[in-house]
């Protein structure tokens, strides 16, 4: 029986080493899943239920609520003078633009007028000097 008993405590100290060693691969093999997980939950199920208990906080909380219509009247009124900016804007530029088409049309008349005149004044000058050159070649003759 000795040596059943010495077969027996050397398969008992066999199956103490494997387990031992199994033991240490199942550690190694989740210690970086654990962590992972770790963060997983941190980073993404804590805002989650953090987000919810606040959310659940403020419906029961029986203090008066803040009036949340200031940020709504602000939008509402710049958006009104945005529009009125606009629609002046657009008022100024179509008469801007009548007034310049005024004013071309008055900066061409007045150029107009005073080729005319330059034409008349050199159709008198061209007309005296050639009396003069006419007079001067008679003259000559």
């Amino acid at each position: 029986m000795a040596p059943v008993a010495d077969q027996a405590k050397m398969a008992a100290d066999q199956a103490k080493m494997v387990a031992a060693q199994r033991i240490e691969d199942a550690r190694y093999w989740a210690a970086p899943r654990l962590e992972e997980a770790a963060h997983r939950v941190e980073d993404e199920l804590a805002p989650k239920v953090s987000s919810m208990l606040v959310t659940a906080a403020g419906k029961i909380d029986p203090s008066p609520q803040k009036s949340r219509r200031w940020p709504v009247v602000v939008l509402m009124t710049g958006l009104a003078l945005g529009a009125v900016g606009y629609v002046f804007y657009r008022r100024n530029a179509q008469q801007w633009t009548e007034h310049m088409k005024d004013s071309a049309s008055d900066a061409s008349r007045w150029v107009s007028e005073k080729s005319d005149q330059a034409v008349d004044s050199t159709k008198s000058m061209a007309s005296t000097v050639s009396d003069k050159t006419d007079e001067a070649s008679r003259k000559m003759s």
